[in-house]
């Protein structure tokens, strides 16, 4: 998986960094320790702090150094000099690995949300106050960080929560959005890579605009490349058309996993389907029905579609003479192109009929944070344990192994 390795800070707006740097003002004139965001540059700079401004990192692509904490006016007043370095790198994000927080034993998250204020008024309802998730969605290093070594979590992989960029109707201002969200995140993640107590405990899905396949790509492959590993969420488009192979193209060079996740339909289809039951939106059914036409596939103990594989396989082969171009059946698709993650449905019985339709091999640990507690998940990984449902072999592939693999952790 590349870290959120290199990209230009002209992309990061102004008020991000004008936050960025009253972050560092106030760790810095408290004592506290500095955490380096390294952004990969061509040449070595050093800028004294009475220079500094966000509009000269805009001309020089510098490095910054910045830390957590909350902005403080009178911490400016404290600090006299500070030095901004930059590293010199190549360009390429998949030279720069930055090892991740490995403990050898510790489970690896990678469908748990994250948002900017901008977008927060779509996302749905979670059972917390408006404050409540929008306190835990914003948030990267306080309580998140605080429950992922509360609840034994090394290394989570952030999402902007659903619908996130599909939110967006318009197409100029979706692409806009996702670079601007993409290169938020990326200079947020960054925030850890040298704090030697929290090294490399985040990586991140990119969010994508799907309204235009081309660009999209262009955007995969920026986000590969400069920032990060690409994801995107499920939308009222279908990714099958010819239109969007030059998207699948990318995808197949740059060989890296989409995350399909299910989002609220719009207005007008969740009235006419759900005005009389809205408790049946978002998880508990809408989630299953919309994402399971549209891939057949999958987070959430994969949309409940192991479940009708064997009616599905001998349904599809009965259309074959009607032109149908499916090579193989979907039984094998899951088998081989398919990932599933355990996201929010905990239950033991049913991780152990999926492991016998698909093989544990295509599943994966998620806690879908913070639309369910790492506390929920822990106590499911601690059930599965003293219930023997998986051997000590089983839970590492389970939580850990097969993440590591299929997000390139250790290449």
């Amino acid at each position: 998986m590349p870290f959120l390795a290199s990209y230009d800070p002209a992309d990061i707006p102004v008020t991000a960094m004008k936050k960025l740097a009253l972050k560092a003002a106030h760790r810095f004139a408290t004592g506290t320790r500095l955490l380096i965001l390294r952004l990969f540059t061509e040449r070595i700079s050093f800028i004294q702090w009475p220079q500094f401004s966000a509009k000269s990192l805009t001309y020089l692509r510098t490095s910054m150094i910045f830390l957590r904490g909350q902005m403080s006016a009178i911490a400016l007043a404290l600090l006299h000099t500070l030095y901004f370095i930059t590293s010199v790198s190549s360009k390429r994000a998949d030279t720069h690995k930055i090892k991740w927080h490995d403990t050898g034993k510790g489970s690896i998250a990678i469908e748990e949300a994250w948002t900017i204020p901008e977008l927060s008024v779509n996302v749905p309802e979670a059972g917390l106050t408006v404050a409540e998730l929008n306190s835990d969605l914003f948030d990267i290093y306080d309580q998140r960080l605080t429950r992922m070594d509360e609840n034994g979590v090394d290394f989570m992989a952030l999402s902007c929560s659903s619908p996130c960029i599909q939110g967006i109707s318009d197409p100029a201002t979706a692409e806009s959005m996702a670079i601007s969200l993409n290169n938020q995140l990326a200079a947020q993640i960054y925030n850890d890579v040298f704090h030697p107590n929290i090294t490399g405990r985040f990586g991140a899905f990119a969010a994508l605009s799907m309204h235009n396949a081309s660009a999209a790509a262009v955007e995969l492959r920026r986000a590969c490349t400069r920032t990060g590993i690409p994801g995107s969420t499920d939308t009222l488009l279908f990714f099958y058309q010819p239109e969007y192979d030059v998207f699948w193209e990318t995808v197949t060079e740059l060989d890296v996993p989409v995350y399909f996740h299910p989002r609220n339909n719009i207005a007008p289809i969740s009235t006419l389907f759900y005005n009389q039951v809205p408790w049946l939106k978002g998880p508990a059914q809408e989630f299953s029905a919309t994402l399971s036409t549209h891939v057949l596939g999958l987070c959430h103990m994969g949309e409940r579609i192991p479940s009708d594989l064997d009616r599905i396989d001998k349904s599809l082969a009965e259309q074959k003479s009607n032109g149908m171009p499916m090579l193989l059946n979907v039984s094998t698709y899951f088998h081989t192109n398919i990932w599933e993650t355990c996201s929010g449905s905990f239950n033991p019985s049913l991780l152990e009929f999926h492991r016998k339709e698909i093989g544990l091999e295509r599943m994966m640990y998620s806690i879908d944070y913070p639309f369910v507690q790492m506390e929920d998940g822990k106590a499911f990984l601690n059930e599965l344990e003293e219930g023997r449902v998986l051997t000590r072999e089983e839970m590492r592939q389970f939580t850990r192994e097969t993440a590591i693999g299929l997000l390139k952790l250790n290449e």
